[in-house]
């Protein structure tokens, strides 16, 4: 099944929507809208999970990946939203719980900034 990801610029926030599977398959593609927003010199961005059936190893390393980046010198953050349960699973498995800033709905995360 592929993955629709849709990203919405907001004044000082960026929005990911992730909708569908994120495997080796498609995290590429996850990789590749966070990496435009931060070459775009945006570091304040919310992945909006509600929409995501499944995460694999690759999908936690291209959020793990962005995060690292636009925390660099202190810059912004990566903040998730709306985590199903099963994704939820998959987060605490690889012990990055602690390390995300986890919102119950994106309108949440979004003002967090």
């Amino acid at each position: 099944m592929a993955v629709k990801i849709t990203t919405k610029q907001y004044k000082r926030v960026d929005l990911v929507e992730v909708d569908g599977r994120i495997d080796s398959s498609t995290a590429p593609q996850l990789d590749q809208a966070l990496q435009k927003i931060i070459a775009d010199g945006r570091y304040h961005v919310v992945v909006d999970l509600a929409e995501t059936d499944f995460m694999s190893s690759a999908g936690l390393r291209a959020l793990l990946s962005a995060l690292k980046q636009v925390r660099r010198f202190n810059r912004g953050d990566l903040r998730l939203a709306n985590m199903p349960t099963k994704v939820k699973k998959a987060f605490e498995l690889a012990g990055l719980l602690e390390v995300f800033k986890v919102f119950g709905n994106s309108v949440d995360a979004v003002g967090s900034f």
